[in-house]
């Protein structure tokens, strides 16, 4: 952040590096089940009947009696790759059929596909291509998708296809159908960096991915046009950012990171508005990179981030 600035203390979640990003025997196995004794012990067991390592272990349950337990390992396993077809059906049977538990099992080395929506604000999209092309996030950017065509020249440096697809009230079916045929079974995770349309419902029923947007923390408070006038006209303290999963219901969906950023009289507007793009860059790429290391759970309208 730059002067003035005061971030709120947070624990970080722990963050895989480079070696582990890359490591072909290393997994991930994300679980929920209804709360009951004995889920720890049966995972792990599994896991070592199967030769499996496990390197790190978090856990939660929602309530002490009657909650969920969600469950984040990570493991190493030789071989794994070709072992884990066998792996994941073993553990269907053998754990999860008994408890009830849902599961995921990803391979660290297998970076999730990634596609980045943004309109004309530049800050957001440039951060994770900058971020991706040094390492940072473990990702591959399969393609930027835009309803405007001003950020082409920017996106080209980095190598990433960039598709104009014009998108106003009266075109945003056929819009929409036009992003669908390059979306739908081509990426894991869709990314709305600063895309200023709204996401209908039957996008996302659609899409097969879950998507993560990023926005400025006044709402509902400052909604519409100009939101960082209106905030400076009202005298706010502070400025801050939120990520979230996109559902139905406009900015309401699970929150996946927050941050904000202390200010005060002295600043005007355009400060306000260059420490909030500060602010939602850092916030959407720790959502990001946190999705992307099967760190976040989500649970109703919430989430953890393990």
């Amino acid at each position: 952040m730059t002067s003035s600035s005061l971030t709120t203390a947070r624990t970080q979640p722990a963050t895989a590096g480079s070696v582990q990003a890359t490591d072909p025997d290393l997994a991930r196995l994300v679980v929920r089940c209804q709360d009951q004794p004995g889920v720890v012990a049966t995972v792990g067991g599994f896991l070592t009947r199967a030769g499996a390592n496990i390197e790190s272990l978090q856990q939660h349950t929602t309530a002490p009696n009657g909650g969920m337990f969600f469950q984040r390992t990570e493991f190493r396993l030789p071989g794994l790759s070709a072992a884990r077809e066998e792996l994941e059906a073993g553990f269907a049977s053998e754990v999860a059929a008994d408890l009830g538990m849902e599961f995921t099992l990803t391979e660290a080395a297998k970076p999730k596909r990634v596609a980045i929506m943004v309109s004309k604000t530049d800050h957001c999209v440039l951060d994770l291509l900058w971020r991706n092309r040094r390492g940072e996030l473990d990702m591959t950017i399969a393609m930027v998708i835009s309803n405007h065509a001003d950020l082409a020249a920017d996106v080209r440096p980095f190598g990433v296809p960039f598709f104009h697809i014009p998108a106003t009230r009266e075109t945003r079916a056929e819009a929409e159908e036009r992003q669908l045929d390059l979306l739908r079974d081509n990426v894991d995770l869709v990314v709305l960096a600063r895309y200023m349309q709204i996401i209908t419902p039957s996008f996302l029923a659609s899409v097969g991915a879950p998507l993560i947007n990023i926005h400025h923390s006044f709402l509902p408070a400052f909604i519409g046009a100009g939101p960082y006038q209106k905030a400076k006209e009202r005298g706010v303290k502070l400025v801050g950012a939120t990520a979230h999963y996109v559902t139905e219901d406009l900015d309401e969906g699970p929150i996946i990171e927050q941050d904000v950023v202390r200010v005060d009289h002295r600043h005007q507007t355009s400060d306000l508005i260059r420490l909030g793009a500060d602010v939602e860059r850092a916030v959407l790429s720790r959502a990001v990179r946190w999705h992307c290391e099967d760190r976040v759970v989500r649970h109703g309208n919430s989430t953890m981030v393990f």
